[in-house]
């Protein structure tokens, strides 16, 4: 399965376990890769600071009106951008990468006005970290 694919899955756990209440254990496939269940696993772990992050880059919206399928997709991308060493993998994504696999999950699963959006927050993270901090 392709690495895509992987952070599709990645994405469909987070998303059923964010709306179901279920354990992210349960709303994982069996055959999930061990990059997926630590995507997965990363960015819930780390939701309420992914959170903050999509909060203060999400002009005009509040990170609780953000769909929950799209707070999934950002909060994947979001991993890969800023925590890249929580995922094992041969060689992280470099961010822009990120970003383009979160703009066309949003184009495969959202409706029209998502891809520009995810793509708008998350490019205001990678310019504001890029100019506060070091960033792949």
């Amino acid at each position: 399965m392709r690495r895509s694919e992987q952070r599709r899955a990645a994405v469909v756990a987070l998303y059923q376990h964010d709306l179901t209440g279920r354990p992210l254990a349960e709303t994982l496939a069996a055959r999930d890769s061990l990059f997926v269940r630590a995507l997965a696993h990363a960015a819930a772990d780390r939701a309420d600071e992914l959170d903050e992050v999509i909060d203060r880059h999400a002009h005009g919206w509040s990170v609780g009106r953000i769909q929950p399928l799209e707070r999934s997709i950002m909060r994947v991308a979001l991993i890969e951008m800023l925590h890249p060493d929580a995922v094992p993998g041969d060689e992280p994504i470099p961010a822009e990468g990120a970003i383009e696999e979160a703009v066309e999950s949003a184009k495969t699963f959202c409706g029209s006005e998502a891809p520009g959006f995810v793509n708008g927050v998350l490019g205001a993270v990678l310019r504001d970290v890029r100019e506060n901090a070091h960033i792949r």
